[in-house]
């Protein structure tokens, strides 16, 4: 098996190593309607206690979204998305050790998240919906993460799916490469995310996982997040999202084992574990 690249990610405050060992990102929601823990985490006080139980949990990366992308999802405006993300963000700034994702699609949310300490931007629609996120990611030198989407949160699952999920991902990322380099975006600010379970079917989401490496060959770090999603569900016979935790660590360990370098997840404490002994296998694959 190839070894899996090593990359620096360059962020404002210092640059993150990728790719000796695989880093956790803690999905931290503060939406009433999320998917698997939506209203959970809702209030600030209730945010920012699971954001540091999560890095005292082996989290790299806490990753904050306001606004809910589960299938179905209504969009929201940029101010209701903020009423959210920033007093969970600035009561964090000064006590977390760990960087800041905001996950948004919006480039006005996104700027008063960097204001307020992020230092990556988590934009599932890959630079598509908001033109101006290129230039703000690269006026502020943030990392940003480029997620494959096809359509939009509210219909991404009513299809019409890939003919080849592989090329259709591939050639989505392509694209959206483009757009970030056309906005100044340089490599080393880079992730790409194949968008595990943003329209693509059940059968789709293993098969991307299988074919991960495929990915690896663009040359960028890779996100994966699988955590809890419904295609795991439905593999274990209709398991709810909250017991989805050992079918999402196969593919947490499928998923590092294929080249991921970074794995975003609900369940820090248990996948950081998952993470760890995978990592020891990679180590072995380049002996």
């Amino acid at each position: 098996m190839t070894q899996r690249r090593k990359f620096r990610l360059r962020l404002p405050s210092g640059t993150l190593t990728l790719g000796e060992k695989t880093l956790v990102m803690g999905v931290l929601n503060v939406t009433p309607d999320s998917f698997s823990d939506g209203g959970k985490f809702f209030t600030r006080d209730s945010a920012v206690a699971r954001a540091l139980e999560m890095e005292r949990d082996g989290a790299d990366i806490i990753d904050i979204g306001g606004e809910s992308t589960r299938p179905g999802a209504k969009s929201l405006t940029a101010s209701e998305e903020l009423n959210r993300l920033l007093p969970v963000l600035e009561k964090l700034r000064s006590q977390l050790k760990i960087p800041i994702s905001a996950d948004t699609q919006k480039a006005d949310v996104a700027e008063a998240a960097i204001s307020a300490g992020a230092e990556i931007v988590n934009d599932i629609s890959a630079l598509r919906f908001d033109r101006r996120m290129g230039e703000l990611v690269s006026k502020h030198k943030v990392g940003i993460i480029l997620m494959h989407m096809r359509g939009r949160p509210r219909t991404m699952q009513k299809g019409p799916f890939a003919r080849d999920v592989m090329r259709d991902v591939i050639a989505g990322l392509c694209d959206a490469l483009r757009r970030a380099m056309e906005a100044g975006i340089v490599r080393s600010q880079i992730l790409l995310d194949p968008g595990i379970g943003f329209g693509k079917n059940y059968k789709q989401n293993f098969e991307i996982l299988a074919r991960l490496r495929e990915l690896a060959r663009l040359g960028y770090p890779i996100v994966v997040g699988t955590s809890r999603k419904a295609f795991i569900g439905d593999a274990l016979g209709g398991a709810s999202e909250n017991a989805r935790a050992w079918g999402t660590a196969a593919t947490v360990a499928a998923s590092i084992l294929n080249g991921a370098h970074i794995v975003r997840v609900h369940d820090v404490k248990e996948m950081a574990q998952v993470a760890g002994i995978a990592d020891r296998i990679v180590a072995r694959q380049s002996e």
